[in-house]
């Protein structure tokens, strides 16, 4: 079978990639590469990706892309799982023999229900990682001897036997060539990184126990797996060498600090090719690495901060305390690095407090630039059935009509309303004060690239929050 696998028509702007704490339509506009569609498109022959919202591809062109193919595979989540289904239908419409597969956390997690929310519109459901059992569809294996897919016979639900996760990641195909292939690499952007930028993995799975965190309980786990040092640096060499256009390479690990030999070993290896790239660390990583990936060519951080509350840290089982957030920081500092901090509203104990307390630690950091995003407790995670045993979820609509974050949970303490006002009150907080002001300002004044970058992007966040009041939470 000749598969096409697709990232589906949403909303303006909607960047489902980010998974562990964001899907939905971005403040400024961001997309992060569909990696995961992209690994198995390389193990098939006759494949082809299409990321609708990157490419601004409507359901209409999809749909005549589609005709040329047996099988769409589609990554789906939580917030866009019923419009998914509905455009899974109407390729069942046009090609009533086309098989419909639907991956992502949501349907590994709740398979039985995404297939009966489908009515006949979805065949296939995998669960976990999802590499092999696509490849397996397509070469005709019957379903039943598929690993880890869920399916309907005769009114029944199947589920095939559970997948392992893949131990030898170095038998994966290289990810960057199909994205040279099929995908418009300059069209994704991130504001934080030096774009067009390339992203991959160098592992799966991450050993953290934050009970937020979608994919290392849903899909990748809490065993890093990871691909030889040498097979990570052969294929930088190959999007250094084929894909010129590229200013910085981001390593999209769950947290590429985890396993700090490895993560050396890459940045000794990739060192001679002279290239920026950032990485996902974890704000408890030691100065002596940063210094290693630093000298190796990185320049940006993403660190995962949360919360400035060392009791909510606990809460949320983050094994990061506000000290060592404090003192990552200032590590980051001396050595020259960019930091990029996101952090979450409304985790459990929360309150208006807390809320203030979180701003002021994020002002304190005096970070390069943040991310506030609402706490989504997606199903498969503990943070869901925490929500769930506490009657804590008011809603389970997680975006509103125009792809926009909403706020699901709410607290004895702590309005859903109040959470939801509290990320536009970071945003204000943090990016109009009057030293940040002034060092945006003198940026501008001596790049023209970078004038027109932070002007674009302050009029993107302006339409965007503008819209989000509108809406409300």
């Amino acid at each position: 079978m000749k598969p096409l696998f697709l990232n589906p028509p949403t909303f303006e702007d909607f960047d489902g990639g980010a998974g562990a704490r964001y899907q939905a339509s971005r403040e400024v506009t961001s997309f992060w590469y569909p990696t995961w569609l992209c690994y198995p498109a390389g193990l098939i022959q006759g494949s082809r990706v299409v990321d609708a919202p990157v490419q601004k591809f409507d359901l209409v062109h999809c749909l005549a892309i589609a005709r040329d193919f047996d099988m769409v595979v589609m990554y789906t989540s939580t917030p866009t799982l019923l419009l998914d289904i509905e455009t899974a239908r109407r390729f069942k419409e046009q090609k009533p023999d086309m098989v419909t597969v639907l991956t992502g956390p949501h349907v590994s997690v709740l398979a039985e229900e995404s297939l009966r929310s489908g009515g006949g519109a979805i065949d296939i459901v995998c669960r976990g990682e999802f590499d092999y059992s696509v490849k397996e569809l397509c070469e005709g294996r019957s379903w039943h001897r598929v690993d880890g897919i869920s399916f309907i016979r005769e009114g029944q639900i199947i589920h095939t036997p559970d997948r392992l996760p893949i131990s030898n990641l170095d038998e994966l195909p290289f990810v960057a060539p199909i994205y040279k292939r099929d995908l418009p690499i300059t069209e994704y952007v991130i504001p934080h990184f030096k774009n067009p930028y390339v992203s991959l993995y160098s592992s799966r799975g991450c050993p953290s126990h934050c009970s937020y965190c979608l994919w290392p309980q849903t899909i990748s786990g809490r065993t890093m797996r990871v691909r030889s040092p040498q097979n990570v640096f052969e294929e930088v060499r190959w999007i250094v060498d084929n894909i010129p256009e590229m200013r910085e390479l981001s390593f999209y690990d769950d947290t590429f600090t985890a396993n700090r030999s490895h993560a050396g070993e890459i940045a000794r290896l990739i060192k001679p090719l002279g290239i920026s790239w950032t990485i996902n660390a974890r704000a408890n990583t030691d100065a002596a690495t940063l210094k290693l990936l630093r000298d190796a060519g990185l320049r940006h951080v993403v660190v995962g901060f949360e919360s400035g509350n060392d009791q909510i840290l606990k809460n949320v089982k983050k094994g990061v305390t506000v000290a060592q957030a404090i003192q990552f920081v200032r590590e980051c500092k001396k050595l020259g690095l960019s930091i990029h901090g996101a952090f979450i509203m409304g985790l459990p104990g929360e309150t208006v407090e807390t809320i203030a307390q979180t701003i002021e630690f994020a002002k304190r950091l005096d970070l390069d630039s943040i991310q506030a995003s609402l706490a989504s407790p997606y199903p498969g995670t503990e943070f869901y059935a925490l929500c769930r045993e506490n009657g804590w979820m008011t809603t389970t609509d997680f975006i509103d009509s125009r792809g926009h974050q909403k706020c699901v949970v709410s607290y004895p303490n702590l309005s859903s309303a109040e959470i939801f006002n509290s990320v536009d009150e970071f945003y204000r907080k943090f990016y109009f004060r009057p030293s940040y002001i002034a060092r945006s300002i003198g940026r501008m004044l001596v790049n023209g690239d970078e004038r027109r970058k932070l002007l674009k992007e302050g009029k993107q966040y302006l339409a965007h929050m503008r819209k989000r009041r509108e809406t409300g939470p």
